[in-house]
C-alpha cells in the first residue's frame, strides 16, 4: 500500500464524469464534506459539467440554506436524486416538484443496508421494511413526480411471505469525510458525531470500480493513527483532500464538542422543571408507557418531551435512548446536532443500528404525529407540494413492538392552557390532523394490526389505540368536551370506548404542576 494521493478540491471535483452515480456523507448538519460539495458546485457553474448525475444518500444532509446536499440543486447537474430524508434540502425538493429531476424517497435503513449489499455484489436488499407504505411499489414505490418512472423497489414473495426488493446498482464516486488521514490513506472519525455508513459506502464504491475521496482536517504520519479508530482503511481510499476549518465543522455552525463523539464525558447538567404545556402533557402521558430498562427511540418534536419528563421524574436512568445514526445511551441532541448524543455509551455504524431496529430490538418508540386517518395510518413524509421524507420513520415504526405517536390534536395556531388540573383550548388550530385519509402512508395501520403491534396515539386532549376495526378513543383529558374539542375536530368518528357511561379520564397527575411520582410507580 503506497502513499495516499493528496489532491485539491478542484481536482476532486474533476473526478465526476457526466452521468455518474455518486454519494456523499453526512447526517442532517453533521459530517458533511462541505469543501468537496462546494468544489463540485463551482465546477458545474463554471463549466456546465458534470451533468446528469445520480445522487444517492441514506439519511439527510443540509440545513435548508444552500449547504450540504443543496450545493447540487442546479438544473442539469442532477438527473436523479435518491434519499431517505428530503426536509433539509428543500431546493432539491422544489426541483422534484417542478419535474426538473427524478426523485425517490426510500426508507433510510433500507438504503444503509443497500450500500452493504452493493459492496458485497449481492443482487439487492430484501426486507419487509416499507410494505404497506408509499415505498411499496403497489403504492408508488417511493416515486415523487411524473418524470420518475423506473422502479427501484420490487415486490417479492418468499415462502409465502411478502418482501420488498431494493436492487443494487454501481456507485462511481464517493465524497466522504473523516477526521484524520495518515500518509497511506487510513481515515479515522474520532471527532465525528457518528461513524454512520462510511465503511459500507467506501466498500461499495471501491467494489463498483469507483473512486473514493475523503475530506479530512489533517494528514498525519503513517503509523501514528490508532488502528482501532480507523473506519475507512487506506485500501478503500483513492484521494484525500485537506479542508479548511470553516468547511470542516463537526456540525454546521457548531464548534466541536468531543462529548458528542465519545472523546470525553461532559456533565449531564441539572434537570430543569418544564412548565405545563400541551407538549409536556403529551410527554407525561407518553412516559406512563415506559417500563424499566426499556430501549427506546425518540423522534423529534413532541416525543422529545418524554425524555425530559423522565429526567424530571428521576427515571431517566431506567431507559436507554438510541438514535438511528448509531449512538446508544446518553442524551440525544436536537436541532443542527440531531443525530448526535451527549455522553453516549456506544456509537455503532448506522447499518448495524438499523439491523437492531429491523429485528425488533427496540422495546418502545415515540414518534411524531402529523396526520392520522381512520385506519391508524400516519403521514409524516409529504404534505401537498412539501416533501419532508420518511427518514428512518418507516424502519422504526414498522418493527418496534410498541409505538406511541405523539403530537398535538390540531396544528397551525393552536393555543392550549393547562390550568387547575384541566386542559383548556383557548384557540383551536386551523389544520386538522385526524383526517379521513392521509396524503401519504408513512406508517401502515393495517400492517401494524397484522404484525400484532401495540400502537397508541397520544395528544394533549385524548388518547387513541389501534385495534383491528380502526382507531378507538380510550382516554380523554379533564376539561375537554368530547363533541366540541375532539369529534368536531376530526374528519371521521373513532370507536369510542365508554366505561360507566363516560370515556375514561387520562391520569389526573398529568395535569398537576407537581411531580407525578413515576419513580414510585
Amino acid at each position: 500500500m503506497g502513499k495516499a494521493k493528496i489532491i485539491s478540491p478542484q481536482e476532486a471535483a474533476a473526478l465526476l464524469r457526466d452521468g455518474d452515480t455518486f454519494t456523499t456523507s453526512g447526517f442532517v448538519a453533521s459530517g458533511i464534506p462541505e469543501t468537496l460539495n462546494k468544489a463540485v458546485e463551482r465546477r458545474f457553474l463554471e463549466t456546465g459539467h458534470p451533468r446528469d448525475l445520480t445522487y444517492v444518500y441514506a439519511s439527510s444532509q443540509g440545513n435548508r440554506d444552500g449547504r450540504g446536499g443543496e450545493h447540487y440543486a442546479h438544473k442539469g447537474l442532477l438527473k436523479r436524486f435518491i434519499a431517505g430524508h428530503w426536509a433539509t434540502v428543500p431546493a432539491l425538493a422544489a426541483m422534484a416538484m417542478r419535474n426538473e429531476l427524478e426523485g425517490y424517497n426510500l426508507a433510510q435503513g433500507a438504503l444503509c443496508h443497500l450500500f452493504r449489499d452493493i459492496a458485497a455484489h449481492k443482487p439487492g436488499t430484501i426486507t419487509q421494511v416499507g410494505l404497506g407504505t408509499f415505498v411499496d411499489p403497489r403504492n408508488g414505490g417511493g416515486k415523487l413526480n411524473s418524470v420518475t418512472t423506473e422502479d427501484l423497489v420490487e415486490l417479492l414473495t418468499i415462502r409465502g411471505k411478502e418482501y420488498l426488493f431494493y436492487p443494487t446498482f454501481p456507485i462511481h464516486v464517493a465524497l466522504l469525510r473523516g477526521t484524520y488521514a495518515d500518509e497511506k490513506g487510513n481515515v479515522t472519525m474520532e471527532k465525528e458525531i457518528a461513524t454512520l455508513e462510511a465503511t459500507s459506502v467506501a466498500q461499495a464504491v471501491k467494489n463498483s470500480g469507483g473512486v473514493v475521496v475523503v475530506q479530512v482536517e489533517e494528514v498525519v504520519r503513517s503509523g501514528s493513527l490508532d488502528p482501532r479508530l480507523v473506519k475507512i482503511p487506506g485500501i478503500y481510499v483513492d484521494y484525500v483532500v485537506v479542508a479548511p476549518p470553516e468547511d470542516h465543522q463537526q456540525s454546521l455552525d457548531c464548534s466541536c464538542n468531543c462529548a458528542l463523539s465519545g472523546g470525553l464525558r461532559a456533565p449531564d447538567g441539572e434537570n430543569t422543571h418544564l412548565s405545563l404545556s400541551a407538549k409536556k402533557v403529551i410527554g407525561r402521558r407518553g412516559a406512563l408507557e415506559l417500563m424499566p430498562d426499556a430501549v427506546v427511540n425518540l423522534g423529534v418534536g413532541a416525543p422529545e418531551y418524554v425524555a425530559a419528563v423522565a429526567a424530571e421524574e428521576g427515571i431517566g436512568e431506567q431507559m436507554t435512548l438510541t438514535v438511528e445514526s448509531g449512538p446508544v445511551g446518553g442524551i440525544p441532541q436536537g436541532g443542527l446536532q440531531f443525530g448526535s448524543t451527549l455522553n453516549a455509551d456506544a456509537i455503532l455504524d448506522q447499518p448495524y443500528q438499523f439491523d437492531f431496529y429491523d429485528g425488533g430490538g427496540l422495546d418502545l418508540a415515540y414518534l411524531g404525529l402529523a396526520q392520522c386517518d381512520q385506519h391508524g395510518n400516519i403521514n409524516v413524509s409529504r404534505f401537498g407540494p412539501k416533501i419532508a421524507g420518511c427518514g428512518g420513520f418507516i424502519d422504526i415504526s414498522q418493527n418496534t413492538p410498541r409505538v406511541c405517536f405523539c403530537g398535538t390534536f390540531t396544528a397551525d395556531g393552536l393555543k392550549v392552557r393547562v390550568q387547575d388540573g384541566a386542559v383548556h383550548i383557548d384557540q383551536e388550530g386551523r389544520s386538522k390532523k385526524f383526517l379521513r385519509q392521509v396524503e401519504q402512508v408513512t406508517f401502515s395501520g393495517d400492517m401494524a394490526v397484522q404484525n400484532g403491534q401495540q400502537v397508541i396515539y397520544i395528544t394533549e386532549r385524548c388518547v387513541f389505540r389501534l385495534k383491528p376495526d380502526g382507531l378507538h378513543l380510550t382516554e380523554i383529558a379533564t376539561g375537554i368536551d368530547l363533541q366540541r374539542d375532539i369529534l368536531d375536530q376530526m374528519e371521521f368518528e373513532p370507536v369510542i370506548e365508554y366505561k360507566d357511561g363516560a370515556v375514561p379520564l387520562m391520569d389526573l397527575r398529568i395535569f398537576q404542576d407537581a411531580p407525578m411520582g413515576l419513580g414510585r410507580d
